[in-house]
């Protein structure tokens, strides 16, 4: 299941220039496995088995949201290499584009995306 739903590179990106780089692959897929199935809970829909159907736009909210959740994840992990503030800042912004595409995505998903 790891990384059906965003990228490493996405969520490497958000998680800034001061994260920890020396995580290891196994735990970059125990996050991202965390990260999607608590993003299907909070969705309440299985987008990782439904990927293929998915539209392209909302693809790219649910990677988004994704790589979202994993940067957050990575940040909380180690927080050493960040400037006093820094982190929390970035939690925080991480947090609440988050919540606002998992609002939009319950909204969604019973409705037909006219894009």
């Amino acid at each position: 299941m790891s990384w059906t739903l965003t990228t490493l590179s996405g969520a490497a990106f958000k998680a800034g220039v001061n994260r920890n780089t020396s995580l290891s692959g196994t735990d970059f897929y125990l996050i991202a496995d965390m990260a999607e199935d608590t993003f299907c809970v909070d969705t309440r829909k299985d987008w990782v088995s439904d990927y293929t159907n998915v539209d392209t736009h909302i693809k790219g909210a649910i990677s988004d949201a994704v790589s979202d959740l994993i940067a957050i994840k990575w940040i909380n992990a180690d927080q050493s290499g960040f400037l006093k503030g820094e982190a929390q800042t970035m939690l925080d912004v991480l947090d609440d584009n988050y919540q606002r595409i998992v609002k939009q995505l319950k909204e969604y998903k019973n409705k037909a995306f006219q894009g």
